[in-house]
C-alpha cells in the first residue's frame, strides 16, 4: 500500500503520462551524457582506469585490489574499449549509460510519491549538474550511488506493491554498487541510521505505540517473506561473485571450471572484503594516519555541494522541512532527507582525500525530498498563473534554468577553459590542447618496432608504475612483459615499465 497520494495520476487510453514524462526525461539524460562525450581530455584518474583496463584487455589477467577502485569499471571498460575502439568516449560509455539511464529509478519511488514528484524526482536525476558532469566520467561513483539509489527504490517498491521483483533487483543493484566503489559501503550504515530515524520519528511526535507496531510489522513481515528474501540473498551471492572473481592468471577459467571455482568464491567472498578493510579502515587507524582532518574534509564536501549540486540542494531542503512538519509524514521522503544528511558528515570520513566526486554519493538520496520541494514549487506557481500569464512563462524559465545554470557554473572550467588550479578536477585536469599532442605522439610511433615512449625523470619512472596494478603478485610480469617503452631516472640503466597504448588519450599512468 502507498503512502503517497495518487490522485495527480493522469491517463489518456494506454498511455501512462508519467512513464511517457519519465521516458522523455530519460532520452533527454542520454543526450546531455553521450552528446560530445570523448571532446574532454582523460582526468589522471581516468588515465589510470584507462591504462589498468588496456592492460587488462590485453592480458585478460584482472583482480579486485580496493585502491583501484571496484571490479564493475574495469569490465565494463574493457567490453566498451574492446567493440568500439580505444578512445575516450569509448571508455565512459558505460558509466555515461548507467548515469543516463538513472531517472529510470524514479519510477520506483511512484506510489510513495505522487506522479508530480516522480517527474520532479527524474528531472533532478537527469540534471543534476555533479550527476551529469561525473555520468561522463570514468569512475565508479555514480554507478555505486546509482545502483544504492535502485536499492532503496525496490524495497520502497516491494513494501508498496507486495511484488517479489523488486527484492530481486535490490538484490542485484546491491551487488553491482558494492563492484562499483568501495564508498557504496556507507551507504550500508546510512541505510541503517536513516530507517532507525524514521521509524523513531513516531515517538518524536508522541505515539510510541506506532513506532514499536512499526517494528513488529517489520518482523512479521520478514518472517512471511523468508523464501523470497533468501532467494534475493543468492541472487546478490550469484551477482558479487562474478564481479568479483578474479580473471586469467591463476585460476584459468574460474567460474566455469569446477577445479578453480573453491579458490574464486575464496577470493570474492573472504580476500576481497580483506583487502577492503585492510585499505580502508585497519591501514588508516595504524599510525602513521592516513587520510584528513575532519572538519576540513566536511568543509570542502559542503562546498562541493553548494557549488555544483545548489538546486538538488535547495528543493531539497525545502521538500525535507515541508514534510517535516505536515501531517502524515511519508516515511521515503524522510529516509532520503536523513541519508542525504548523515552522508554530509560520513563520506569525508570515507575518503581518503578531499575529492569532489565522492560528493556524487548523497545527490540522488538528496533527490527523494528535492522532488517533493520541485513539485510544491512548480504547483505553486501554477495556482498564481494561468498558462497564458507572461509571469507563469517567467516563473517556469527560472524554475528550468536553476540546473541550467548550475551545470553551466560546474562545466565551464573544465570543458570550456580547463586550469590547473582547478579545486573542482582536483588539479589533474589537462588542457584540450593535450589532444594535438597525442596525435603528433601516435603519428610517430605508428609502424615503429622500437620504443615509443621514454620517461624521464623519478616521479615517472619507478618501480611502482606495474608493481601494483590490479593483478597478483604472481601475474605482474605479465602485466609488464611486452611494453615497448623504457624510463631513465637520473641517468640510470633504462628498464621497462609498463605504459598503454591508445587511438586517443588515455593519460598517464599513475599507481594508486
Amino acid at each position: 500500500m502507498s503512502d503517497g497520494d495518487r490522485s495527480g495520476a493522469t491517463r489518456s487510453g494506454r498511455i501512462d503520462r508519467t512513464v511517457a514524462a519519465v521516458g522523455v526525461v530519460v532520452a533527454l539524460a542520454l543526450l546531455a551524457r553521450f552528446a560530445f562525450l570523448g571532446a574532454r581530455p582523460f582526468h589522471w584518474d581516468e588515465g589510470r582506469v584507462g591504462y589498468w583496463t588496456l592492460r587488462y584487455l590485453d592480458t585478460g589477467v584482472y583482480e579486485y585490489r580496493p585502491a583501484a577502485g571496484g571490479p564493475l569499471v574495469y569490465l565494463a571498460t574493457r567490453w566498451t574499449v574492446g567493440l568500439f575502439g580505444a578512445t575516450d568516449a569509448a571508455a565512459r560509455s558505460f558509466v555515461a549509460l548507467v548515469g543516463g539511464l538513472l531517472p529510470a529509478a524514479a519510477l520506483l519511488f511512484r506510489g510513495s510519491l505522487d506522479d508530480g514528484e516522480t517527474v520532479a524526482l527524474a528531472a533532478l536525476l537527469a540534471g543534476s549538474p555533479l550527476l551529469v558532469y561525473y555520468s561522463r566520467f570514468l569512475r565508479g561513483d555514480v554507478l555505486a550511488a546509482g545502483f544504492g539509489l535502485v536499492v532503496v527504490g525496490a524495497v520502497v517498491r516491494h513494501r508498496d506493491t507486495g511484488a517479489r521483483w523488486p527484492l530481486y533487483l535490490g538484490a542485484a543493484a546491491l551487488a553491482l554498487a558494492l563492484a562499483s566503489s568501495g564508498f557504496a559501503v556507507v551507504s550500508l550504515p546510512l541505510w541503517l541510521v536513516a530507517a532507525a530515524f524514521v521509524l523513531d520519528e513516531a515517538r518524536v511526535r508522541g505515539t510510541p505505540a506506532a513506532a514499536v507496531g512499526r517494528l513488529g510489522a517489520g518482523v512479521a513481515w520478514a518472517r512471511a517473506n523468508a523464501t523470497s528474501l533468501s532467494r534475493a540473498l543468492f541472487v546478490f551471492l550469484g551477482v558479487a561473485l562474478v564481479l568479483f572473481a578474479p580473471r586469467g592468471g591463476g585460476v584459468g577459467p574460474g567460474l566455469w571450471s569446477p577445479s578453480t571455482l573453491p579458490s574464486v568464491v575464496a577470493f570474492a567472498f573472504v580476500e576481497a572484503p580483506e583487502r577492503f578493510v585492510s585499505l580502508r579502515f585497519a591501514g588508516r587507524l595504524s599510525p602513521p594516519a592516513r587520510g584528513n582532518s575532519f572538519l576540513p574534509a566536511v568543509a570542502g564536501y559542503a562546498r562541493t555541494l553548494v557549488a555544483t549540486a545548489w538546486p538538488v540542494l535547495v528543493f531539497g531542503l525545502v521538500g525535507f522541512l515541508r514534510e517535516r512538519y505536515r501531517p502524515g509524514t511519508r516515511s521515503v521522503v524522510a529516509f532520503g532527507g536523513y541519508a542525504a544528511g548523515f552522508g554530509l558528515l560520513a563520506f569525508p570520513i570515507a575518503s581518503m582525500g578531499v575529492e569532489p566526486w565522492t560528493a556524487v554519493h548523497v545527490v540522488p538520496l538528496l533527490a527523494l525530498p528535492g522532488a517533493v520541494g520541485l513539485a510544491w514549487a512548480v504547483r505553486g506557481l501554477r495556482a498564481r498563473a494561468t498558462a497564458t500569464d507572461p509571469a507563469w512563462l517567467v516563473a517556469v524559465l527560472l524554475v528550468a534554468s536553476a540546473g541550467v545554470a548550475g551545470y553551466g557554473a560546474t562545466a565551464a572550467g573544465v570543458y570550456a577553459d580547463p586550469a590547473p588550479e582547478s579545486a573542482f578536477a582536483q588539479y589533474a585536469q589537462p588542457s584540450g590542447d593535450v589532444d594535438a599532442a597525442l596525435a603528433a605522439a601516435e603519428t610517430a610511433m605508428a609502424g615503429n618496432d622500437g620504443v615509443d615512449v621514454v620517461y624521464v625523470g623519478r616521479d615517472l619512472d619507478t618501480d611502482r608504475e606495474y608493481a601494483l596494478p590490479p593483478v597478483a603478485a604472481a601475474d605482474r610480469d605479465a602485466w609488464g612483459r611486452g611494453c615497448r617503452s623504457s624510463g631513465t631516472s637520473n641517468g640510470s640503466t633504462p628498464r621497462p615499465t609498463a605504459s598503454a597504448r591508445s587511438a586517443n588519450s588515455t593519460g598517464r599512468p599513475r599507481s594508486s
